[in-house]
């Protein structure tokens, strides 16, 4: 039934099902078993990044993770639930009709049932302990970040956009649109940069090799988007938006901002900046 997949929706490379704690559990043909161990490392490793950032897209009562879109300029890959502690990662060539694909792998999980799913390694304790899913972190009165008037534009000229951080190659906060705290800046830095080197991880598994080009990552939740993208001069841009928002437009301004920004120099730190 894996196999429907690449059988049945041209472009499309390969499939793999994976446990939330990377364990492989199925794959369409024609990846070796490395290549099933490393893609189903990498999309545990995904989701779980993925669902830390479900506060900067906003506080809605519903912030269910939907799926993960990674582009390369070589091809696309996709991971989305697949049950209780289960996930379906696909991987496509640039031109694949995604709207078939996303069809082919939502029957799949629906046939699949609770064949699919792998119930999470953790005791009782474990789930109290860990609380709401992905809870916003605490902002400290006085802690910000430089606010970037390039950004804060941005921000205010797309309906539905929240929120802009530009970091440096390092990873590190260099300055956002308002109202982005310290706490945020740097949970949402740290997020961010362990969703790029995933990414990058996944680059073979679209067709490439892991040192080709990625372009950006796109979280989808029930409540908004929160996507990375990378700029010429190797910083990045992580932004957030509500669902409803038009992302290609924000994208757009943000690249423009960050154009802007990266022919200047951007002071790192506390503060605010008016430039």
């Amino acid at each position: 039934m894996v196999q429907d997949i690449a059988d049945n929706v041209p472009r499309t490379r390969a499939a793999v099902v994976l446990s939330a704690d990377g364990i492989p559990r199925g794959s369409t043909a024609g990846l070796t078993n490395q290549d099933v161990r490393t893609i189903s490392a990498a999309m545990a490793g995904m989701q779980s990044l993925s669902r830390a950032t479900a506060h900067f897209a906003g506080s809605s009562q519903d912030r269910a993770w939907i799926q993960t879109v990674i582009e390369f300029q070589h091809g696309w890959v996709f991971l989305i639930g697949a049950g209780q502690g289960a996930y379906l990662a696909a991987g496509a060539e640039p031109d694949v009709d995604m709207e078939q694909l996303s069809f082919r792998m939502n029957r799949l999980v629906s046939r699949l049932g609770s064949n699919l799913t792998a119930p999470p390694r953790v005791t009782a304790g474990d789930v109290a302990r860990a609380g709401n899913d992905s809870p916003a972190p605490h902002e400290e009165a006085g802690r910000s970040v430089a606010v970037l008037a390039e950004l804060d534009k941005a921000v205010a000229s797309v309906p539905g956009a929240l929120h802009a951080l530009l970091l440096g190659p390092d990873g590190l906060p260099r300055g956002a649109s308002a109202g982005v705290g310290r706490d945020l800046a740097d949970t949402i830095s740290a997020a961010m940069t362990g969703i790029h080197a995933y990414s990058r991880a996944t680059a073979p598994f679209a067709g490439g090799q892991q040192d080709d080009e990625w372009s950006q990552t796109v979280i989808e939740f029930q409540h908004g988007w929160v996507f990375l993208i990378g700029t010429d001069e190797g910083d990045f841009l992580a932004a957030a938006a509500e669902h409803d928002c038009d992302i290609e437009e924000f994208t757009a301004q943000l690249i423009d901002a960050t154009s802007a920004l990266i022919s200047r120099p951007v002071t790192q730190g506390v503060g605010t900046s008016d430039a």
